[in-house]
């Protein structure tokens, strides 16, 4: 998919169209929310310090900066955040060059989007060079862009990314669709006026005005989304 163009503003029953689809990457494309925290687990562990389960919820799907600097103040580790970043992407980078599974429903929702010719962008809170490389295993042609987190000045939860992936197809954030898995992208992209879906895949989100809650992309087609955006 490559196309940037989005549809015209309104179906043919006069219902609004839906523009764009932006996913999110981690938990919600692909699964590897868990990887992260192995990665952190790994590498608080060789400094000396074993992390406590319970701040997985604290700092899954936050950017690198609040997730690395939270667990710095948690453990008292003698390391800088630019130490600790370099060290969690070297980590998470060689799990994911052992493969990088789909989450469930994946496969079938990019194909479907893409036979609806709907534009369709990738915006992760990860850096560019983590994208990448899960673009290289699931297909850098599914998309027609990404947003990486160390590309916008403000990341997740601010609205910048969704708001950058809304202005880069030309469309209007309220009529497109996020798909999330964290409260902090369901933030980020609420915040910019997207529609959501959220897919939980650590902490519990909850359904509110303008946002679905669904148990997996399974439950999620294009039918679905086009109902989504024209919902008042």
């Amino acid at each position: 998919m490559t196309s940037t163009v989005p549809a015209s503003l309104f179906r043919a029953d006069g219902s609004a169209a839906l523009q764009a689809v932006f996913l999110d990457m981690d938990g919600t494309l692909v699964d590897t929310e868990g990887f992260w925290w192995d990665a952190e687990v790994e590498a608080f562990a060789a400094l000396g310090h074993r992390l406590d389960e319970s701040w997985r919820d604290i700092v899954v799907g936050g950017p690198m900066s609040r997730s690395a600097g939270y667990l710095i103040e948690a453990t008292g580790a003698d390391i800088t955040l630019a130490e600790l970043t370099v060290l969690l992407n070297e980590k998470f980078e060689q799990r994911i060059d052992r493969g990088v599974p789909l989450m469930p429903g994946a496969e079938r929702l990019l194909a479907e989007l893409a036979r609806h010719d709907i534009p369709t962008a990738l915006v992760s809170a990860s850096h560019r060079r983590i994208i990448d490389r899960v673009l290289a295993s699931v297909g850098r042609d599914r998309f027609a862009y990404s947003i990486a987190g160390d590309e916008v000045t403000r990341t997740k939860p601010h609205p910048e990314p969704y708001l950058t992936a809304a202005l880069r197809a030309g469309a209007d954030p309220a009529l497109c669709a996020v798909i999330e898995d964290t409260a902090t992208g369901v933030a980020s992209a609420e915040a910019a006026g997207c529609r959501v879906v959220a897919v939980p895949s650590v902490a519990p989100i909850a359904p509110a005005g303008g946002r679905v809650v669904v148990r997996s992309l399974e439950e999620v087609d294009v039918p679905f989304l086009r109902t989504l955006i024209a919902s008042p």
